[in-house]
């Protein structure tokens, strides 16, 4: 039979956790009550807080700008309206205005950017990312989680020297140091393309997730130089 003193002890660590899970909510609730930022949405997407089990496009980071929704080191975007035209065109000017920088996959180019046989993995044509990244820099995307519960992650990107990201869930961390593998290719005799080798790290994160609303911010902590393109979430059985 137990003693008084080792039902004392289970109550009160099972009282702890209990504790500890409502301070969790808590300070989750009051996060969300405060952040100002919104779901992205333009001309062409209208969908609201991207889905989770889903895909997650970073480049539809949230609407807030500087110090709300994201936090860059400069406020020029290097992508759209930079490298890529302001030429009227959706893609070469998406979020032109906004310091995060941001392009898309280009295909059928001489020499081959995108679509390069470097590649470890094929990107879809014209598919928006985040570029152009530096340690320190961050942004956040708004996203409507359907069921509670651990979800894995996967992440397409490209990166020219390796590095680390981590991720935050409404202002609390979510991972440590999430190790991204350098996809540089000394094959390659074209040198700006380095930054266009296209892979996948699969199960990067393993993360807990409530059910609804949830604010996730990705930071960018070493070495930075990485195109950051989708975040595939599912749920862990």
């Amino acid at each position: 039979m137990r003693s008084s003193s080792s039902h004392a002890t289970v109550f009160l660590a099972v009282l702890l956790v209990v504790l500890g899970a409502a301070e969790l909510h808590a300070m989750q609730t009051d996060f969300l009550s405060q952040y100002k930022g919104t779901p992205f949405h333009d001309s062409r997407y209208q969908s609201g807080a991207q889905l989770i089990p889903g895909k997650l496009v970073c480049a539809y980071y949230d609407l807030g700008g500087e110090g709300v929704a994201y936090h860059d080191s400069d406020a020029k975007n290097n992508g759209s309206g930079t490298l890529n035209p302001a030429n009227g065109s959706y893609l070469n000017e998406f979020r032109m205005s906004e310091g995060v920088d941001t392009s898309y996959t280009k295909f059928g180019f001489d020499p081959k950017i995108d679509d390069n046989p470097y590649d470890k993995v094929a990107p879809p044509a014209n598919l928006l990312y985040v570029g152009w990244t530096a340690p320190g820099e961050w942004f956040n995307v708004t996203v409507q989680v359907a069921h509670a519960g651990d979800y894995t992650a996967d992440l397409l990107y490209t990166s020219n020297r390796g590095g680390t990201i981590s991720l935050d869930v409404n202002g609390r961390a979510a991972t440590g140091p999430l190790a991204i593998t350098s996809t540089f290719n000394a094959a390659d005799p074209v040198a700006w393309r380095q930054w266009h080798h296209w892979n996948i790290v699969r199960g990067i994160a393993k993360i807990r997730l409530p059910a609804g609303k949830a604010v996730l911010t990705v930071h960018i902590l070493t070495e930075g130089q990485m195109n950051l393109a989708t975040i595939d979430f599912r749920k862990v059985n």
